[in-house]
């Protein structure tokens, strides 16, 4: 009888943890997808500081966005990322903006890698939303990316 009463605790917290933990996963559950594709045509890295490649130095851009297919614009961005890594990172923010509202994000942008960004906030039909974006560089001239959006409510 007082094996039971002492892990009474125990069972308790051990319930709350897994209805937690079940509960994070309906939210994952109505995570929607979002999959757009950014043309890179205005970027412009800004020198501040020591000549070249350094730290500090800022990259500002808006840039047209296109559905999934690159067929049809759906939208534009307007951001900036300043150099943290000399050739491999910079931090960034920015703000996608389509018909329905406006998503942003802010995180690192890898020079040669994929990126996983936060999902900071949203306007519109957005503005509920969390999530991550991910980041693709579509070529190596860098000036195509696919943007994956997974949002929840």
């Amino acid at each position: 009888m007082r094996r039971s009463i002492r892990n009474r605790p125990l069972f308790v917290l051990l319930s709350a943890a897994i209805g937690i933990a079940a509960s994070i996963g309906v939210a994952r559950g109505d995570e929607k997808t979002l999959a757009l594709v950014e043309r890179a045509g205005s970027d412009v890295v800004t020198d501040i500081g020591a000549s070249g490649d350094s730290p500090g130095d800022l990259l500002t851009f808006a840039n047209e966005i296109y559905d999934a297919e690159n067929k049809t614009m759906v939208g534009h961005n307007n951001g900036w990322c300043v150099r943290t890594v000399v050739g491999q990172a910079w931090e960034c923010f920015w703000t996608v903006t389509l018909k329905d509202g406006q998503i942003t994000v802010e995180g690192p942008f890898y020079d040669g890698k994929d990126s996983v960004l936060a999902v900071t906030g949203g306007t519109g039909k957005y503005a509920e939303v969390q999530g991550e974006m991910q980041l693709h560089a579509r070529n190596e001239q860098g000036s195509e990316y696919d943007f994956v959006y997974k949002l929840r409510d």
